[in-house]
């Protein structure tokens, strides 16, 4: 299955609701802190919205959620590796999208059957305080070289501007969050992104 090049990250099934009928194809709800039944609500209603809309739903971190709700994919980072079942996931049919910030986890990531890994932060970014320092253009070719077929994100301050380079670098999806979320015009900015990325589409 190929994957949409834009790949918005959301924290609230509202901005899928408001976002995904513009025309996105791919996006991830990554809700952090809440109780069991309002991930569970949030799951529910962001899997209905995107099956209706023809978009590649991705939920973050909690897989036993996914596979209870009916849906097909997931996203981990490497702590939640640790805790995951990946037997279970696999076995539940659920593709994984796998975070990677340097050479060790990269290599775990290619152990786990991964439908794409992340790589980030390629520019410095606002969303949350990291170890790693920005990976730079140079690094996302580094990494493209050594997985291949597998399509490669490339996450951490990005923007429309920043985009094209990040592709031709050797990406194959830019994700993106705060570029969308803090911008005065959320409608208008997933519209220039959709724009900006039609022609990286496979």
């Amino acid at each position: 299955m190929a994957l949409d090049p834009f790949y918005p990250i959301f924290d609230h099934v509202s901005w899928i609701e408001r976002l995904v009928p513009l025309g996105i194809r791919l996006v991830q709800l990554r809700i952090k802190d809440e109780p069991q039944t309002t991930l569970r609500a949030q799951i529910r209603a962001a899997r209905e919205i995107c099956s209706t809309h023809h978009c590649q739903l991705i939920v973050n971190d909690y897989w036993k959620l996914a596979l209870d709700e009916g849906c097909d994919f997931i996203h981990l980072g490497q702590e939640d590796l640790d805790e995951a079942d990946l037997d279970a996931i696999h076995a539940g049919g659920l593709k994984l999208g796998v975070s990677s910030h340097d050479e060790a986890e990269l290599d775990r990531a290619l152990r786990v059957d991964p439908a794409y890994i992340a790589l980030g932060p390629v520019y410095p970014t606002i969303l949350k305080k990291m170890k790693w320092h920005q990976q730079g253009l140079p690094r996302v070719g580094e990494w493209k070289s050594k997985i291949g077929a597998i399509p490669l994100v490339g996450i951490g301050g990005m923007s429309v501007e920043r985009a094209p380079g990040v592709f031709e670098a050797g990406a194959d999806i830019v994700s993106v969050v705060t570029d969308i979320t803090l911008n005065r015009n959320p409608a208008e900015r997933v519209r220039e992104w959709l724009t900006a990325t039609r022609e990286f589409a496979r």
